[in-house]
């Protein structure tokens, strides 16, 4: 390990409000991907009998590339540099929404898609430089802040994209054509409105040897691999179903105009509610317990799956989505409380920076199972499945009780 040349000054506010937007756009077009590709795969002509099934697979491609990749990006932004991983991350989006908005055949949409994966790994590394910057009298609040930038940017993208095709009139091509554009704008806002933040100590050594270390030095902690199993578990129930979330739209209100502002209130609304679940979540944690809250969310989550595909109006559904957002946002919130307490503080900003991992591999198996199960029982059978798997969790949590924490010495 070396120490890092002296950074220039870098003020924090406009950093993290650059890394915001970035952020924000990023979820924005991600979820215009997921919203509109049931509607977009008809266009490109997949034969309907095929359609559902092909909806599941193509999701499990967006974390196909980029799982082997994640543990190698934080370790290439702390050697060489963290604005160009970021920057990079901004322009692969805009090159993948790029080839959607061009995308003629499905099997164009699959490269479009499986591209995705190149884009990921650059969360943790703004966190990084965020907390390097921050005050730490203002990290917490600036870190919930930063946090709320993905739901925000999930609510806005369907329901953008509704406006943009039921009332303006564009087709699903320009819309991905505009998130390019935007894009393409954060990539200029962190290369020209932010500066270098160096880490403090920068690693040495090889790459592949610091990052593959790193992995094996957080998964050697037992309780983190029990909280990263819950992890999984939530996204692999999260990923099962909603990939056909806007399908049991279309089934409420067919394919002619509505659909898009159907695909992005009931998708909209969900994620915008959990995003401000979250903190209220954390307030309850802190007096009650996080893993009581973690079961109680998760049990939750197994109910709203359930309701899902039970719901008969459009905004039943977007109820019963409001209460699926919540319990996901809820249990994401519960797990980060107890790695920041229980994990030992070396090992922290590690186990942290690799905390999606769970994401990435539920994203691969998650809607290859939803596709099976939706070509064989309907769009339904995804979202019974996920709701067992939530119930499955929270059975996990509730057999093994509370066991005492460790708790840090130094305030989290």
């Amino acid at each position: 390990m070396t120490l890092s040349p002296t950074r220039p000054p870098q003020d924090w506010r406009r950093l993290v409000a650059a890394f915001w937007v970035t952020q924000l756009v990023e979820t924005l077009g991600v979820s215009q991907v997921y919203a509109l590709l049931p509607s977009y795969l008809r266009e490109l002509g997949v034969p309907e009998a095929e359609r559902l099934g092909f909806i599941g697979l193509f999701s499990s491609l967006v974390f196909v590339l980029g799982l082997p990749l994640v543990p190698l990006w934080g370790v290439w932004a702390d050697k060489i540099s963290r604005k160009a991983v970021i920057v990079r991350s901004s322009l692969v989006l805009a090159t993948v929404l790029g080839l959607a908005a061009l995308a003629r055949e499905p099997w164009q949409m699959a490269i479009a898609v499986m591209l995705i994966g190149l884009q990921l790994g650059n969360t943790g590394v703004m966190l990084a430089g965020i907390r390097d910057v921050t005050p730490r009298a203002r990290l917490g609040v600036t870190i919930a802040l930063f946090g709320a930038a993905g739901p925000v940017g999930f609510a806005v993208g369907p329901a953008l994209a509704g406006l943009l095709i039921d009332g303006l009139g564009w087709s699903i091509s320009a819309v991905y054509a505009t998130s390019s554009v935007l894009a393409v704008g954060t990539a200029l806002l962190v290369i020209f409105g932010t500066r270098e933040v160096r880490p403090e100590v920068v690693p040495e050594g090889p790459v592949l040897k610091l990052a593959f270390g790193a992995v094996r030095g957080v998964l050697a902690d037992p309780d983190v691999r029990r909280l990263f199993l819950v992890y999984g578990v939530v996204f692999l129930a999260n990923q099962v179903s909603r990939p056909y979330t806007p399908v049991l739209v279309e089934d409420i209100t067919g394919t002619g105009p509505g659909l898009a502002t159907g695909i992005g209130l009931v998708m909209g609304v969900g994620s915008l509610v959990g995003a401000l679940m979250s903190p209220a979540a954390g307030w309850v944690g802190d007096r009650v317990g996080f893993r009581p809250v973690l079961l109680a969310s998760l049990t939750l989550g197994g109910i709203a799956s359930l309701l899902m595909p039970a719901a008969p109006g459009l905004w039943l559904l977007a109820g019963a989505s409001v209460l699926l957002g919540a319990a996901v946002a809820t249990t994401g919130a519960m797990v980060m409380s107890l790695l920041a307490t229980e994990v030992p503080p070396e090992r922290r900003s590690a186990t942290l920076n690799l905390v999606y991992l769970p994401l990435y591999i539920a994203g691969i198996v998650g809607p290859a199972l939803g596709s099976g199960l939706a070509s064989a029982a309907g769009p339904g059978a995804p979202f019974v499945a996920g709701a067992v798997v939530f119930l499955a969790g929270a059975l996990f949590i509730g057999l093994r009780g509370a066991t005492p924490a460790r708790r840090l010495a130094e305030p989290v």
